[in-house]
């Protein structure tokens, strides 16, 4: 009973968003007070704890919270100004002869570099693939199995920059992004080229996969080992970024080498035409070549400013008494520099008075829910990490310290997921992942919920390994835990309603969930597998 109790929030919230077809804030909402109501009457946690510990998930959250706020706002004003409309004009004509090479342009390549500069590529491609002649199907599900790509760089590779600061949390050690990025990094030739096949599995099965398997492979390894370079040079916050950029430059090479054209124009409409002439497309995506060069700017250590913004201004916060400070960050995050991109973008698309006050109201309209269920499930992380913990004075300051053994819930579910799987936990650790993916619909947020539920388990089922080994076996697991919870995006209701709604197909959503959730499934699984080859060769 004591083990059930301890992972009844996980199960609650699984239950409201499929049974009761919550949406995630809400599910998340109601997920906090049960979580909350169980520490403090059963797990004996203090009040002031549940209170304290969900600020500081909440503040721990702004790395995504604050970076859905700034994208959305990113996104409305780009749409308002037409910049999204030539966007989407401009890929119309991207390689129109083969389908194989369109499909991995737009939804591995466009795609991942959608995704890494903060945009939603589930709310710009859908229109984009139905307007190329894919089936409505297909336009909601390949944006959404192109996210999962390399997700875990997604947002200016928040994912991973949160990975490390959870990490650095739990271990009393500071670990960089660059640290802990090879960890993922490692899978990601194999993940992408399994998801750059599955596209095309979804678009014609076999006899698709038959006449494109090589486009994927290239796809697939051109964006993986991108990724591994990336982290080995120690620029991970760029990996989504340069891998979308070289996917694109990789397949229209293909493109040449084949004899094909690379544009082709014989689908532009005249308002196609009339669209193109209202603004170049260069100034289209302005606001994305500031973010890059702002990137380069913060993440290269050559230039100083990494050093200065990531370390000497992290602006801590001293939350929980006891515990290490919450590095906020927020003049190296990636939202700040969204935010900044966006506005000086602005008086260069010319917009009136009426378009900055459509985007600013379709702003906000659409930002609270997002931001709250990103915010909400650090907030149960937190509750849960912390439970059965109480305030004492030890030496005239004030801790927190445990009430009693067995009444943390993340170390009651470690113990008994270290006495019934054993070593077999390295494996099942995607699949918890995957879980926690689907029920929070953001990598990220599964990473805070598990990571130290994966340190917890490790140490226990790996001590006789020592200390060091032990520790690079938990950062595995943990981190193939957030490739599966990335895994999550193409069963994730809130992104595939989303890609729906852009089309006007709210509803099939659960067919696409039907069809890819197999998909899902085997490469979480294909990633589990790669998890023990990587243990035999630690």
């Amino acid at each position: 009973m004591h083990v059930v109790l301890a992972i009844s929030p996980v199960i609650v919230i699984f239950l409201l968003m499929t049974w009761g077809r919550r949406s995630a804030d809400v599910a998340g909402a109601i997920g906090w007070v049960y979580t909350a109501l169980l520490a403090v009457f059963y797990f004996r946690t203090s009040w002031e704890v549940v209170a304290v510990a969900s600020i500081a998930g909440i503040i721990a959250s702004f790395p995504i919270s604050l970076m859905v706020v700034t994208s959305i706002f990113q996104i409305n004003v780009m749409e308002e100004a037409g910049a999204i409309r030539r966007l989407v004009v401009f890929m119309k004509t991207l390689a129109s002869e083969n389908r194989a090479v369109q499909i991995m342009l737009i939804n591995v390549g466009v795609g991942t570099l959608l995704a890494a500069l903060g945009a939603t590529p589930v709310s710009i491609l859908p229109p984009i693939m139905l307007s190329l002649g894919y089936s409505a199907f297909v336009a909601i599900a390949l944006p959404a199995i192109g996210y999962d790509a390399l997700c875990t760089y997604a947002l200016l590779g928040v994912p991973v920059v949160v990975f490390a600061d959870v990490v650095s949390s739990i271990t009393g050690h500071s670990y960089s992004p660059a640290q802990v990025g090879l960890y993922f990094a490692q899978y990601m030739p194999v993940i992408t080229t399994l998801i750059a096949l599955s596209m095309l599995w979804l678009v014609g099965g076999w006899a698709e996969i038959r006449r494109g398997w090589v486009v994927a492979l290239i796809t697939g390894l051109t964006a993986g080992f991108i990724a591994i370079g990336m982290n080995l040079a120690g620029l991970p916050t760029l990996t989504g970024v340069v891998a979308g950029i070289g996917v694109v430059a990789v397949m229209l090479f293909y493109l040449r080498i084949r004899g094909r054209r690379l544009l082709d124009r014989s689908q532009v409409t005249e308002e196609d035409r009339k669209t193109e002439q209202q603004m170049p497309i260069l100034l289209a995506v302005l606001p994305w070549i500031l973010l890059v060069f702002f990137s380069i700017l913060t993440n290269f250590k050559a230039i100083g400013l990494y050093d200065v913004l990531f370390k000497q201004w992290s602006l801590p916060l001293h939350i929980i008494p006891g515990a290490k400070p919450v590095a906020t960050r927020a003049a190296w995050q990636a939202y700040t520099w969204v935010l900044a991109a966006t506005l000086i973008a602005i008086p260069f698309y010319r917009m009136n008075r009426r378009q900055l006050d459509a985007s600013l109201k379709k702003s906000l309209r659409r930002i609270p829910r997002p931001a709250f269920a990103a915010a909400i499930f650090f907030a149960i992380a937190y509750v849960l990490n912390h439970s059965g913990e109480a305030p004492v004075i030890v030496g005239g300051m004030t801790r927190w310290a445990s009430t009693g053994g067995g009444n943390n819930m993340v170390r009651v579910v470690a113990d008994a997921s270290a006495n019934t799987f054993h070593s077999m936990y390295a494996g099942m650790a995607s699949f918890l992942g995957l879980l926690g993916g689907f029920i929070s619909g953001s990598e990220t947020s599964s990473i805070v919920m598990l990571t130290k539920l994966h340190f917890d388990t490790v140490q226990q089922v790996f001590a006789a390994a020592g200390e060091e080994k032990a520790l690079a076996i938990a950062l595995l697991v943990a981190a193939v835990s957030g490739i599966g919870g990335g895994l999550a995006s193409v069963i994730s209701p809130a992104k595939l309603q989303n890609a729906a709604a852009v089309i006007d197909r709210i509803g099939m959503e659960g067919k696409v969930i039907r069809a890819t959730m197999v998909i899902s499934l085997i490469m979480t699984l294909v990633a589990a597998l790669m998890t023990f080859v990587f243990l035999a060769w630690m």
